[in-house]
């Protein structure tokens, strides 16, 4: 991904108004902003439009699909459309606050190590080196095989807690570009504080920067989150795309022609909502990157 640079203070609403017409201008932008809400309200709208009750009918297990049915039932018996339905809020929510809690460690430690250097930056970017060197997947499972759990926050958390250090040194990379600007030279000797001229001066010139990585890495945490359930590393307490692909993959549906919706259906949904944001992304980086804007 290109290094963005800026020159000067933008304000909020430039940047928001940049993210809506790089979206807009843009066919495919604008599709994968219609994949991903449509996805959202698929995920969010759906359960408030259907009968939550999903029960067990043993004598309807692997049935096709059918006006009832409309993608079969799975090895329990269960309506697949229901269950799709009800599966789809976890994941999103979960690569939702795992995006969040990356991009703040990584934005938070990014500039304090790319403007006060230092001793500060040597101690960040060793932290950074240590936790490069650790195998992600492997990290991950270890963490989650030791704190088994359903609450959302908590697997967020262990994603967030992996995923930031790329991150991070993209951000202070980019602080120390910004921090021979003019402007930020003007603040430095108004003597406004280390913490507002960050807040203030620094953070809102990457905010297109920082809302790109934003999305790629709620990506990467609904794949983590999918991968994590496929593994059997998190309980199966609620409806999940991940969990209905394990099940899909334990009760061997890959064998059976009418198991194929049960299987099919989460990982297109995932498709679907991964295509959306990556389309979204190339957009935003065309719209808010001064080097590829006028190509």
């Amino acid at each position: 991904m290109a290094v963005t640079t800026a020159t000067g203070p933008a304000p909020a609403a430039g940047v928001w108004g940049s993210i809506w017409q790089g979206i807009t201008r843009s066919t495919s932008g604008f599709i994968g902003l219609c994949l991903v809400l449509s996805v959202l309200l698929f995920s969010f709208v759906g359960p408030l439009l259907i009968d939550s009750h999903n029960p067990t009918d043993v004598s309807k297990i692997w049935g096709p699909m059918s006006s009832e049915h409309w993608l079969g039932t799975n090895h329990e018996g269960k309506d697949t459309l229901t269950q799709l339905i009800l599966g789809g809020r976890e994941p999103i929510m979960v690569g939702l606050m795992a995006a969040l809690i990356t991009v703040a460690i990584a934005v938070t430690l990014g500039a304090i190590a790319g403007y006060v250097r230092g001793r500060v930056d040597h101690f960040l970017l060793q932290l950074t080196d240590i936790t490069m060197t650790i195998p992600f997947i492997v990290l991950m499972l270890v963490i989650a095989s030791f704190y088994r759990t359903s609450s959302p926050m908590v697997v967020s958390f262990i994603i967030g807690l992996v995923t930031w250090p790329y991150l991070m040194r993209s951000i202070r990379a980019q602080v120390l570009t910004l921090k021979e600007r003019e402007f930020i030279e003007a603040a430095r000797l108004q003597d406004l504080g280390t913490a507002r001229i960050l807040c203030v001066e620094v953070l809102p010139n990457m905010a297109g920067y920082i809302f790109i990585n934003f999305i790629i890495a709620i990506t990467n945490a609904i794949y983590a989150v999918v991968g994590m359930y496929l593994l059997g590393l998190l309980p199966s307490t609620a409806d999940n795309w991940g969990l209905m692909i394990q099940q899909a993959w334990d009760n061997n549906a890959f064998l059976l022609p009418q198991a194929a919706p049960f299987l099919v259906a989460p990982m297109v949904m995932i498709m679907l909502f991964q295509i959306g944001l990556v389309t979204m992304t190339r957009s935003l980086e065309q719209a808010l990157n001064p080097r590829l804007r006028d190509r």
